[in-house]
């Protein structure tokens, strides 16, 4: 059986990622084989031992194969996968190379979309730190003051929902909503699910399975990410013409909270925003290191800080950038 003929195709979007990419595909490959998937890595120009890892362990598997994704990007990578070799799959599961899943994780997946009639189902994600740094990256992307209380960062019983971590879809509801949009880096999975449900495909959020992310290591790798995000953001909200929802107001209005404490030296009230941000940020990071006990949570209230203020960076950046782009009438 080629890839091309698979019932499920597994793909995983893969860049730099030598230290995560052997582990899964160790796990993957015997999940495959049980459900008749075939695994294409989806490398999009690793510079690191990634693509030499996926050579090595196709040795020992024909169920795994390699294609490279000029683009780089996850979104472009994933269409060219299943026109490639998934238009005649019934179902294709999106892997993430920064993950881990539980072992049961593609069969519980593939039972609750038969189960449900779903087009798409989603899971839970939750972070995980080995590092320091990572862990205070973990803990505030673990809370409602990291995610807003966004139903796929808490668990659920399992619902219907707008969006939720890409997981599982059917491939012709992937097809006919037209896959993700190439011109989005990050944001991607919520722009697609927004075309779902405009074409009337269901989304199902699992009760059954999650995932495990590895967050960044660094607050300049958060700050990096987290701009990319609010870019993405702010681009989906201007194609579709929708308005941010009430939980990602409050990260939005950070920079002009920060914009309005610059004139503090002359009308001290105008730091009050920014200053009751910066007090929850530290407080909320005291009160985990407390409760977890785990002094080194300390510091994700500096986590807190980088992700809200990069995510509004990038909003408002991309905003004014797409406002200045318009041409003039």
């Amino acid at each position: 059986m080629t890839h091309s003929d698979a019932d499920i195709l597994i793909v995983i979007p893969c860049l730099n990622e030598e230290r995560h990419i052997g582990a899964l595909l160790g796990w993957v490959d015997p999940v495959a084989e049980k459900v008749g998937a075939r695994i294409l890595v989806v490398d999009g120009g690793s510079d690191d031992r990634s693509k030499q890892i996926v050579e090595d362990f196709m040795r020992g598997s024909e169920r795994v194969a390699l294609m490279d994704n000029p683009a780089r990007i996850q979104s472009a990578g994933i269409n060219l996968a299943v026109v490639r070799h998934g238009m005649n799959s019934r179902y294709m599961l999106r892997l993430d190379a920064h993950g881990k899943y539980p072992v049961d994780f593609c069969e519980k997946l593939l039972a609750e979309a038969e189960e449900k009639g779903a087009d798409s189902v989603v899971v839970s994600m939750y972070t995980e730190g080995m590092e320091r740094i990572q862990r205070a990256n973990a803990a505030i992307q673990n809370s409602k003051l990291g995610t807003g209380g966004s139903k796929h960062r808490h668990g659920s019983g399992g619902e219907w929902v707008d969006h939720g971590h890409h997981a599982l879809f059917r491939t012709r509801a992937f097809l006919a909503a037209g896959g993700y949009d190439e011109n989005f880096s990050h944001n991607e999975d919520a722009e697609l699910d927004h075309r779902l449900k405009l074409n009337g495909f269901r989304i199902w959020l699992s009760g059954r399975t999650h995932m495990i992310y590895y967050p960044r290591e660094t607050f300049g790798g958060l700050f990096k990410q987290y701009m990319a995000y609010g870019r993405g953001r702010a681009k989906n909200l201007l194609k579709h013409r929708t308005l941010p929802s009430i939980r990602q107001l409050a990260p939005l209005l950070v920079c002009p909270a920060l914009l309005l404490a610059l004139g503090s030296a002359i009308y001290w009230v105008a730091a009050i925003p920014a200053v009751a941000w910066l007090g929850v940020c530290f407080l909320f990071g005291f009160w985990l290191a407390i409760s977890e006990r785990k002094p080194d949570l300390v510091l994700s209230a500096v986590s807190a800080i980088v992700m809200h203020f990069a995510w509004s960076l990038g909003f408002w950046r991309q905003l004014f950038a797409s406002q200045s782009a318009r041409p003039s009438a």
